[in-house]
């Protein structure tokens, strides 16, 4: 690697030749790389490995931000994240075996049930967001959210466009089912995006209803069944409880006398900014 400067006019070119192959992070880092090379006394092959290892790490960081920003989350969750203690009811082992995202090459669901404030939507967006990490496409949508989209495509005449972009999903999230009842026709384009979905896209649902009130949704018995038909056949559905962990929270807090500092044991200092379970 030791040997004369390398002319002004060809590092001028050689950087010119790098930015028309589409390769920043060589661009970037040749220079730094290769006096680093010289001092370990490494050959030219292990100079190029370097740089191709650098410019697939920068390239595979890239198109996870792109990911994860298509994907649309309202807020980037990790399960690393999450207090399994406050929601003992969880089963902490399966959720880590599907957040390897199996699942999705499988062409499985998962189904959260809970009351709010128990962890749903967190989980949710966890095994979302390490699905974009693993290289899948995801969509994030609130029910009422893609139900106003569905709608919206039908009166505009582009509802084929948007099923295809469904289509082409990887996972699709659909995360509050329940809290507000669809129209007939929102009833039935909700029952198309799953039926679509099924053996085709995996679906993660959260929802605090359990599945015999799902009619009080889709209004309809006939819907209801063949939708969970569809999302059940081949499905995890995990159960987060009915206590709000938020609400717990604020129980002890309110609990604590004024002005005594609350024990570690009852709250963790995290608990509401990284800890907390979510919806």
């Amino acid at each position: 690697m030791k040997g004369k400067p390398v002319p002004a006019a060809d590092l001028v070119l050689l950087r010119h030749h790098l930015a028309a192959l589409h390769l920043p992070t060589v661009q970037a880092e040749c220079e730094q790389v290769a006096r680093q090379c010289a001092r370990e006394n490494i050959d030219y092959l292990g100079f190029l490995l370097r740089l191709c290892e650098r410019e697939l790490g920068d390239r595979e960081r890239r198109a996870c931000a792109r990911r994860l920003k298509a994907a649309r989350f309202p807020q980037v969750k990790s399960l690393d994240e999450f207090d399994f203690t406050a929601q003992p009811s969880l089963n902490r082992a399966l959720i880590v075996e599907l957040s390897r995202c199996a699942f999705i090459e499988h062409r499985e669901s998962v189904i959260l049930l809970g009351g709010p404030g128990t962890g749903k939507t967190h989980v949710a967006i966890g095994l979302a967001a390490a699905a974009c990490q693993r290289g899948k496409k995801v969509r994030f949508f609130r029910v009422t959210e893609l139900l106003t989209q569905l709608l919206e495509a039908r009166e505009e005449r582009v509802l084929g466009r948007l099923r295809g972009q469904l289509a082409r999903l990887d996972l699709l999230v659909l995360d509050e089912f329940g809290y507000v009842p669809a129209s007939q026709v929102g009833a039935e384009l909700l029952f198309d995006a799953i039926s679509t979905s099924y053996e085709r896209t995996s679906v993660i649902v959260t929802t605090n209803l359990p599945f015999e009130q799902w009619p009080e949704v889709l209004l309809s018995e006939r819907l209801t069944g063949a939708a969970l038909d569809r999302l059940t056949h081949r499905c995890q559905i995990l159960e987060t409880g009915a206590e709000s962990y938020r609400l717990r929270d604020a129980k002890r807090r309110r609990r604590s006398p004024v002005g005594e500092p609350t024990r570690p044991e009852e709250v963790n200092p995290q608990s509401i900014d990284s800890k907390s379970p979510g919806k």
